[in-house]
């Protein structure tokens, strides 16, 4: 359930009691309280401060339980309108104002926001547990899902009222009393340690610098990388000096091109050990007490492992289903990986160096062995891969394919001064929402990339349409004082992705502020538009040498077409890895403590990950799975059988086909309200395949 999963993901909620003058005092002027007067009604940033959260939570939270007391206390039989209607337009303030709280401790967080953060997460919990846990709320809600066949319900309403309801019996609804008292505690506790989690994370990442100061250092490293690590240095304070941090935008390239194999390794294994070095940052124990935790609340709930209880509700439905899919893919993949391994020790012997390939030389050698396969480097193509040509192509490719249109927003309010803002249009001129895009990595922002919302698509009931206000957040390469941000091809697909996110987001035409969407559909959106971003009619459009304007020749568009398949058995091993982790975490079928390190290199010795792969994310430091992707980090893949099976349906009748686009349109405006699977049969017209997968990842 998206707006009441908001709140407890969001994770916000009113703080302590205070006196009646207090509260007068603190809610004087407060922007959340009032109806939001700027453009397009986006938040006003500039005017929000720390000290208006509390009280915009204290009241939000007041304002949402007299909502439901209503509901609860309304003397008449419940109805559809009385009932659903009216409890999923329940607590649009509390999400007004988490909305901005959750979005700004993520982009741009300070000390102040994190200590409220980790008082408003337990309570929040709590807050929804109350709601969900409510017996005279519940009963109203069974009483219209009982007579559902006698209703005149359309197919979004039908869908609201039977997801609804699973929602509440998979909340605990159809507990004993007793029983509902442990899930609440059970469920306040989770919330604390996966805030710490992922705050534990951000703070040291931050922590850990590679000070260089000696130029030899640097052998290798292209001069727009050593520029940023300079500019870097001076920043922190190390004037004349070069810092690299566990930031991917600073670390890859050091990986990919440094010499100085032990500064490779230094500087890798900081990242690969981040909250694993038994300090105030160490997640271990977090990590064992939410598995813990999470096998606990599924027992209650009347589940085998908790793997069973968060798939229920999406795609896969089974943990064996999801384990068949990743199986499959990992013996394709693992004998590829190890040909790439073979391959690359091969440079190694013929340099004559004497030792063997480890994983903090996996960059560096494959990148040589992608210039001896395809004289292909990725300085060469970052030249032709100006931030603001690539985004300006993410746009063209949206216009083409839908006909919005996009005009940059100046001097409306923004969640930080980095950020820029567009208001996304319809052919006609209609104003269909605004995106927000924040480029650049900052010590107050999060690590990785990701597509979120300060306010989503839903229509009042007096029928008046809300637009969405999108923001996506990256940690591209930044620009130096002589140029401008080159970005490496892999940045380039993950804002074509996150924007696809966007998108998905803009197009929606629910009805109600209250959607479902499975986990393992959602990136569906996002990673079908990464085939636009490479495809050479894209390409020929949007990649311009950012000194010259010339366009990208023929021939690096050609080894680029070459080298798709270059490295896919590390990509695919690594994430797989990652993906199986997740799933053994929360397979387990009884509570126990866990030693998490020894848990994780057992699990991955018994599968066959080789030494010289790291998991994408150890135990320590996937946020994905204390982030929302519980179980549900294998959704990536299953989203890629979609994405690459529906893409097909463009190749086959034109990348740009408006018949194709139309229909594709048709399913992102549902999602959310309707069952995926049968979205995605009416869009292609049968149940996916995995074939153009396989193909397109040269594992088959």
């Amino acid at each position: 359930m998206q707006k009441l999963g908001i709140l407890i993901i969001l994770t916000g909620i009113i703080m302590g009691a205070c006196t009646q003058k207090q509260e007068k005092d603190s809610l004087k002027g407060n922007p959340f309280l009032s109806e939001y007067q700027t453009q397009f009604k986006v938040p006003p940033f500039d005017e929000i401060k720390p000290k208006h959260y509390k009280p915009a939570f204290e009241r939000a939270m007041e304002k949402h339980d007299e909502e439901i007391q209503e509901i609860t206390g309304n003397p008449e039989a419940a109805t559809f309108e009385n009932t659903i209607e009216a409890m999923v337009y329940s607590g649009n303030l509390l999400e007004k104002v988490s909305y901005v709280f959750y979005g700004l401790n993520s982009a741009n967080t300070s000390d102040t926001l994190q200590e409220i953060a980790k008082d408003v997460s337990p309570k929040l919990s709590s807050h929804r547990d109350e709601i969900m846990l409510n017996p005279k709320l519940f009963q109203r809600v069974k009483n219209v899902y009982e007579k559902r066949d006698q209703l005149d319900l359309n197919q979004e309403q039908s869908y609201l009222l039977e997801h609804l309801y699973k929602d509440f019996v998979r909340s605990g609804a159809n507990l004993p009393e007793d029983e509902k008292q442990q899930l609440k505690e059970i469920n306040k506790e989770l919330s604390s340690l996966t805030l710490e989690f992922e705050q534990n994370e951000l703070k040291e990442t931050n922590d850990f610098k590679l000070v260089i100061e000696k130029k030899e250092n640097l052998a290798g490293l292209p001069e727009s990388v050593i520029q940023t690590a300079a500019e870097t240095a001076a920043e922190e304070g190390h004037e004349g000096k070069w810092v690299f941090t566990t930031h991917k935008p600073s670390m890859l390239p050091f990986l990919t091109y440094a010499e100085n194999r032990d500064l490779r390794e230094k500087l890798y294994k900081a990242y690969l050990n981040r909250c694993n070095n038994d300090n105030q940052y160490d997640n271990k124990e977090n990590l064992s007490k939410i598995v813990k935790l999470r096998v606990k609340k599924a027992h209650l709930l009347g589940y085998d492992t908790y793997a069973d209880y968060r798939l229920e509700t999406r795609m896969a439905k089974h943990p064996g289903n999801v384990m068949d899919l990743l199986n499959k893919l990992w013996d394709a993949a693992l004998p590829v990986a190890k040909k790439e391994r073979e391959q690359m020790q091969k440079i190694i012997d013929q340099e004559g160096k004497d030792f063997k390939l480890k994983s903090w030389d996996w960059w560096y050698y494959a990148e040589k062995l992608r210039k001896q396969k395809y004289n292909l480097d990725d300085s060469e193509l970052r030249p032709y891969f100006k931030l603001d040509n690539v985004r300006q192509g993410a746009f063209d490719v949206a216009t083409q394919l839908y006909g919005i249109t996009f005009q940059e927003l100046k001097g409306i309010p923004k969640p930080h001064s980095d950020a820029r803002a567009w208001e996304v249009k319809e052919s006609n001129g209609s104003h269909l929402g605004v995106l927000y895009m924040d480029f650049h990595p900052r010590a107050s922002k999060n690590g990785g990339a990701w597509c979120g919302s300060y306010r989503s698509h839903y229509e009042t009931r007096d029928g008046k349409e809300i637009h969405p206000i999108k923001t996506i957040v990256t940690n591209f390469t930044t620009p130096t004082e002589n140029k401008p941000a080159l970005l490496s091809l892999d940045e380039v697909e993950t804002l074509f992705h996150e924007f696809g996110h966007a998108l998905d987001g803009l197009f929606a035409e629910n009805a109600y502020p209250e959607t479902f969407v499975a986990r393992d559909f959602v990136e569906l959106p996002s990673q079908i538009m990464e085939h636009w971003a490479t495809h050479p009619k894209v390409l020929k459009d949007y990649a311009k040498h950012y000194e010259t304007g010339e366009t990208i020749p023929d021939e690096l568009i050609g080894k680029i077409e070459k080298s798709q398949y270059f490295n896919q058995g590390f990509a695919n091993v690594e994430y797989l890895a990652a993906s199986m982790l997740d799933m053994a975490y929360h397979t387990l079928s009884e509570p126990r403590d866990l030693q998490v390190m020894e848990f994780e290199k057992n699990y991955l010795d018994s599968i066959g990950l080789i030494e010289e792969i790291e998991p994408r994310y150890h135990s320590t430091y996937f946020s994905h799975i204390t982030g929302g992707y519980d179980a549900g980090y294998y959704s990536y893949i299953w989203s890629a059988v979609l994405d690459n099976d529906a893409f097909q349906a463009f190749e086959e009748k034109g990348i740009y086909d408006q018949q194709t686009a139309k229909a594709f349109r048709k399913l992102l405006a549902k999602n959310g309200t309707a069952d995926p699977m049968e979205l995605f049969v009416e869009f292609r017209g049968r149940e996916p395949e995995i074939d153009a997968l396989l193909k397109n990842r040269g594992l088959k």
